[in-house]
This record gives structure tokens, C-alpha cells and sequence, in this order.
């Protein structure tokens, strides 16, 4: 079993995305967190206004999988959908 690693950047582009990304990300993390098969999830502000730095590790990918059909039909996956994300996949 190979863990999935996810590493990069949610990228804002204006005041718009940014105060949706702070109103809906404790539950992101909450509920991603609470996932079967989540290591680790952080999702932490940069010194940079409007860029998040996004560290994510599930147990295979299998577990990766699921929690992007989670995301996909959530509130943050729909809200979120065009803000720019910059991330490497490793083990997927």
C-alpha cells in the first residue's frame, strides 16, 4: 500500500475567493479529517494574501480517491471550484 501525498498551493484571485475559502475551510478540514484513510490535512494561510499552503496524505489511493467524490459533491468543492490549485501528486 502506497501512501498518497498532495502538496502545493490553493491560489486566490481576489478579496471574493479569499473570504469564500475562510468561511468554508474549518469545515473542509473538519470533515476531510474525519475521512476513513486521511493521515494528515493541513490547509494554512501563506505570508502571501489570498494563498494557502495545502499538505494532504491518505493512507492509498483508494482513500484518495474517495475523499475527491466527497469534495466533488460538497460545498467546498462546488464554492471552490475556480480558485486555482497548484499541487504535486505523489503515490496516486
Amino acid at each position: 500500500m502506497t501512501e498518497v501525498v498532495v502538496s502545493g498551493r490553493l491560489i486566490c484571485g481576489d478579496d471574493a475567493q479569499t473570504a469564500i475559502v475562510e468561511r468554508l475551510l474549518p469545515r473542509h478540514v473538519e470533515l476531510t479529517r474525519a475521512e476513513p484513510g486521511c493521515v494528515a490535512f493541513s490547509v494554512l494561510p501563506t505570508s502571501e494574501p489570498g494563498v494557502w499552503a495545502v499538505d494532504e496524505t491518505f493512507v492509498d489511493a483508494a482513500a484518495f480517491r474517495a475523499h475527491q467524490r466527497r469534495v466533488a459533491s460538497s460545498e467546498w468543492g462546488r464554492m471552490t471550484a475556480g480558485i486555482e490549485r497548484v499541487y504535486t501528486i505523489q503515490g496516486s
